[in-house]
Order: structure tokens, then C-alpha cells, then sequence
């Protein structure tokens, strides 16, 4: 094993946070494998310095995570830092994300300057959300607001906000947790109401597929239960062949020795709604993923998807 271990994060106040998080829980067991230091790399990704368009405009779920794969392909780093969510359904064949943080609180949440709930906001208020998802979502509750595209990260959105360009805004609850701001929340939406994106809540480290020894240190860390949620969720996303345009909430949970995946699927222009939900056995749950997939995909006849 190196005796130096490169960690490769994006330049946010978030990202940076996790891979704080990441770094301290492997120092805690260095010494198991002869590691002396854990150094934390900020990179700048595409999808940090484009802030005014869809991702979908400039290139997909990557942007946030093409460059700090590149620095992993090209042994700069040692593990990349991810936020789950942003790494694509289709993943690097010669990189491995093997590795899940427990997992934080996956909701979303709703923070309006007035601290208003959403269904007090007045009629035609203006909503900011990147993500076709929350806004089909919402829209299912209320069709009288206007739902207008926010990029940025959140001291970026949450400015927004107070400068009036938006009446309310849609975040993820673990961000927020994450970076202390819990009281800026008006609200937040549940499960039932808003399921979350695949992966909402949860840290991924990637490493090379080949470096054996960075892999047996991940394995130390890694959190089981997030680990069959992660995977489970992901499986419907590979199944959807989903990207960042995709309409589509997925959620697992485990209790009682069981694991329970919902799938809320969305039509592109949002008219149409798909649902489903299972509950397996941990132990049966391997393909859970799998199969609840390919059932919303038969049942949606791919409305969710671009014709080609």
C-alpha cells in the first residue's frame, strides 16, 4: 500500500465536506495498512464552472465527474469522492465505485423566503429546481406555480433565492444537513410525496478496478446497508439506461430484514405517471433493482426516453 493516499473531490463547500468525512474515517484505520497521510485533491469539473444551462445542454450527469475519473484513470488520485447521484448509470469499465458512507437523509426539502409551506405559496410563485423530476413531482401537487431552472451549488441557490429571482427552492435535506443550514428548511417533503433520486444522500468512492489494495481498504469502510440500497437503486437507473434527463425517483429501504425499492417514473413532457414498489427478503433482494426495472420500463412503452 502507498504510503500517501490522494483523495480527488470537487471544489464545493459540499463535496469538500465529504471527502473530509471520507478522509477521517481512513486515518482512523491507517495504520492497518501502512498509511501515513491522506491528502485531499480539489478538482474543478465542467459541471462546476457551467451554471446557467440544464446539464442535460452540457453534456449529462459526467459533468460533474468526467474529470475526476480522468485524474483516477491517470493515477493523480487514489479515490475519487462522489456524491452518488451524479455518477452516471453507465459507469467507467476500468473504475469501480465499491464503496458507501452510511447513508444521510434522502428527502427533499423546501426552503421559500418566507418560510412559507408549499401548499401556502401563493399562486404562480416561482419555484427554482434543476431537476425534471422535482419538478413533475410538484407539479402532481400543485399544477398553479411556475417551476423555472436553478444551477449552482447552495450558497449559490440559496442567494438566489434571497435576491427574489425565485419565490421557493428545492434541495436535497442530507446537503443541507451536511453544510449546518438545517434552519433555512420550510419544509420537508416525504418519501410518499417526493421520491428522491437514485442515490440521494449517499457518499460513493471509486477506485481503479485493478489496485487490489485500495480496494481491501474501501471494503473496511464501506456501509453495507447503504451499499444494497445504492446498488438496488442503481439497478433500476442501468435498467432505464437513465441519465440526467431522465424523470425518475427511486428509493430503497431496509427494515425488518427486508428491503422495500419504490420507482416513480415520469413521461418527458410529465403528463403520464409510472409507479411501483416491492419488498424482498434481504437475502432475495440481489435483483429487487433488476426486475422492478424492467417492469416500469415495459410498463412506461419508454415514454420516459427521447426518440431516437
Amino acid at each position: 500500500m502507498k504510503k500517501k493516499i490522494i483523495i480527488g473531490t470537487r471544489k464545493s463547500k459540499l463535496a469538500l465536506i465529504y471527502a473530509k468525512i471520507a478522509k477521517k474515517k481512513i486515518l482512523k484505520i491507517k495504520s492497518k495498512f501502512g498509511i501515513t497521510s491522506v491528502e485531499i485533491k480539489k478538482i474543478t469539473t465542467k459541471g462546476d464552472v457551467v451554471q446557467n444551462r440544464r446539464i442535460s445542454d452540457i453534456g449529462g450527469k459526467g459533468l460533474f465527474t468526467k474529470k475526476i475519473e480522468y485524474e483516477l484513470l491517470s493515477k493523480k488520485i487514489d479515490i475519487a469522492i462522489h456524491a452518488l447521484k451524479d455518477i452516471p448509470s453507465a459507469e467507467s469499465k476500468k473504475l469501480s465505485v465499491n464503496c458507501f458512507l452510511k447513508r444521510n437523509d434522502p428527502r427533499d426539502v423546501l426552503i421559500s423566503r418566507d418560510k412559507k409551506k408549499f401548499q401556502n405559496l401563493p399562486k404562480n410563485s416561482v419555484i427554482g429546481t434543476s431537476s425534471f423530476r422535482r419538478e413533475f413531482q410538484l407539479k402532481r401537487i400543485r399544477n398553479d406555480l411556475t417551476y423555472k431552472l436553478i444551477r449552482g451549488n447552495v450558497d449559490t441557490r440559496i442567494k438566489k433565492l434571497k435576491n427574489k429571482l425565485y419565490d421557493a427552492i428545492i434541495l436535497s435535506y442530507a446537503g443541507l444537513k451536511s453544510l449546518k443550514m438545517l434552519n433555512s428548511i420550510s419544509q420537508v417533503f416525504s418519501l410518499s410525496e417526493i421520491v428522491p433520486s437514485a442515490g440521494q444522500g449517499v457518499i460513493a468512492l471509486q477506485c481503479r478496478k485493478n489496485d487490489n489494495k485500495i480496494i481491501k481498504l474501501l471494503k473496511v469502510i464501506n456501509h453495507l446497508q447503504t451499499e444494497k440500497c445504492a446498488n438496488a437503486e442503481r439497478d433500476v437507473l442501468k435498467v432505464l439506461e437513465g441519465d440526467c434527463e431522465t424523470p425518475v425517483g427511486v428509493n430503497a429501504k431496509i427494515k425488518n430484514k427486508k428491503l422495500t425499492l419504490s420507482v416513480e417514473l415520469f413521461s418527458l413532457d410529465g403528463k403520464k405517471r409510472f409507479y411501483l414498489k416491492s419488498s424482498k427478503k434481504l437475502n432475495l433482494a440481489t435483483l429487487i433493482g433488476k426486475e422492478l426495472g424492467e417492469k416500469i420500463k415495459k410498463r412506461s412503452k419508454y415514454l420516459y426516453k427521447k426518440k431516437r
